[in-house]
């Protein structure tokens, strides 16, 4: 899966999710990955690069619902 790094991020979800994870349903699983290393995170029970990874596709989500308002 892919993040753009760019500060040009796409105007709505939808560009967002297409351009990032190319599909929902990709999306849909680095969010629940999310999910669970919230629940069970303790040191070494993730690798920080799939952490930091979720969390660039949090903070994507979040920008572009700010953006919509």
């Amino acid at each position: 899966m892919k993040i753009s790094k760019s500060s040009n991020h796409p105007s709505n979800l939808n560009e967002l999710i297409k351009d990032a994870y190319g599909t929902r349903e990709q999306l849909a699983e680095v969010l629940n990955l999310g999910i669970e290393m919230l629940f069970y995170l303790e040191e070494d029970t993730f690798e920080r690069k799939d952490v930091q990874h979720v969390a660039s596709a949090i903070r994507l989500v979040r920008e572009v619902l700010i953006q919509s308002d």
